[in-house]
């Protein structure tokens, strides 16, 4: 056979062919007085295995092995190996369709944040920090911490973000607590064209003190280079970022 009529035989493009003998996976063909390949059936056997060990989700590395185990044991290990990858597979596309439809049942009935798509239970500690909003347009304050949740919650660990919601949700659960999660808020806000030296920035400063969730602040320096810290003081202006040190440090002094 001629190297046209292998492939069609079997299903694979010529240039294929020529890569599995680059690779050594199928060996070359004596060549014709006229300087052509002259296939043989074992060499369309070969290919027709290469073909089938491929469709099943085998690389080309492992499809060597197979072709070079004569006893077939390196094939069971390796095909046992790939059920085990396929069922991991399965298992992450259903936990992640379970996810997408909890999303789209928010999404349908109106209560997808506009920071989503965010968990079930972040979805359900912003809308308890809406449900009790003030009158009149929303806070910017409120909603960059929204942001920064929903950012922290992408990037933390599952043991981080769980002390992440308890801790907003023991804060909520105290009588008050959502509100005066809006007073901090509103404190912020006003200080978004004030100067550093500000009075009322010490006093925002103090009134966080007293309004962030326990164990919420984690143990970071306040000005030392934190890559976080620094991008979040360059998201405030300049006395709302001051308020922020301010109470880092003063919750870092109250660990002492």
């Amino acid at each position: 056979m001629r190297i046209g009529e292998l492939a069609a035989a079997v299903g694979v493009t010529t240039r294929t062919v020529r890569h599995y003998h680059h690779l050594g996976l199928l060996p070359e063909p004596e060549r014709r007085p006229n300087g052509y390949r002259d296939y043989t059936l074992r060499h369309a056997v070969v290919l027709a295995r290469i073909r089938r060990l491929t469709e099943l989700g085998l690389g080309l590395a492992e499809v060597r092995d197979v072709l070079a185990d004569e006893e077939g044991r390196e094939l069971d290990e390796v095909l046992a190996e790939l059920d085990e990858d396929l069922a991991r597979q399965e298992a992450a596309v259903r936990e992640r369709r379970e996810r997408l439809r909890k999303v789209r049942e928010e999404a349908e009935q109106g209560r997808l944040p506009a920071e989503g798509p965010v968990s079930a239970e972040l979805a359900a500690l912003f809308r308890e920090m809406g449900d009790t909003s003030p009158p009149g347009p929303e806070s910017p304050m409120a909603a960059m911490d929204r942001e920064v949740l929903a950012l922290i919650e992408t990037t933390a660990s599952p043991g981080e973000r769980e002390r992440m919601l308890a801790s907003f949700r023991s804060a909520f659960a105290v009588p008050g607590g959502v509100e005066r999660a809006h007073r901090a808020y509103a404190l912020l806000d006003e200080l978004v064209d004030a100067d550093v030296d500000d009075p009322r920035v010490e006093e925002a400063a103090r009134f966080l003190v007293g309004s962030i969730p326990e164990g919420l602040v984690p143990d970071v320096g306040v000005d030392e280079g934190h890559s976080f810290l620094q991008a979040l003081y360059a998201d405030f202006a300049p006395a709302q970022a001051e308020v922020v040190r301010r109470t880092l440090r003063m919750v870092a002094e109250g660990r002492r």
